[in-house]
């Protein structure tokens, strides 16, 4: 202790500090996973399979879903549409700023399934936003029905991830209300 700084941090215990490294090193493999299976499924859904040339821009796979081409020009549920190269590099600008706080969140996260959850938000939006620049939209091709009727826009890998990650920050932030439910930190 006569070595601290005054006004200094005191350090984490070695058992801690590896354990806070470890989590988040999964959630950066967890991160590049979720970007990397994202981006191999648009890979094969825009080249083996060509779904852009596809008659009608689609492959029925089971009465319930089927592959359907879409490009996103816009953000989730097609907000925020960018009709010209200048709206594009916005959203790119915006996506890319949402993804550096969600990078400064997971870095300083204690907690194992909030750095989780945090991953796939990650590893979605990276993967939208290399679809953006590349392509100047994103691939999405997953179209989940019941019959005629659509609960869910089309949506890719990414779009699942970020979703389920948010629902999991969601879910936890609200069972967690009041300080009712312990807190286990890593």
């Amino acid at each position: 202790m006569g070595d601290a700084e005054p006004g200094a941090a005191p350090a984490l215990p070695p058992l801690a500090d590896l354990k806070r490294r470890r989590t988040r090193s999964t959630a950066f493999f967890i991160a590049g996973l979720v970007f990397l299976v994202d981006q191999a499924v648009k890979w094969v859904v825009t080249y083996p399979l060509s779904l852009q040339r596809q008659p009608f821009q689609k492959i029925e796979i089971f009465d319930f879903f089927d592959l359907r081409w879409v490009e996103n020009n816009g953000v989730s549920l097609g907000l925020l549409s960018a009709g010209s190269e200048t709206g594009r590099w916005l959203l790119v600008a915006m996506t890319a700023a949402i993804a550096t706080f969600v990078t400064a969140w997971l870095w300083r996260e204690k907690r194992r399934d909030d750095s989780t959850a945090l991953a796939f938000v990650l590893g979605g939006a990276l993967g939208n936003i290399v679809d953006r620049v590349r392509v100047g939209y994103v691939v999405d091709y997953a179209d989940l029905h019941f019959g005629d009727w659509h609960p869910f826009l089309v949506f890719n890998v990414a779009d699942a991830a970020i979703t389920i990650g948010v629902l999991l920050l969601l879910v936890r932030a609200l069972l967690m209300r009041d300080g009712k439910a312990p807190r286990k930190e890593v």
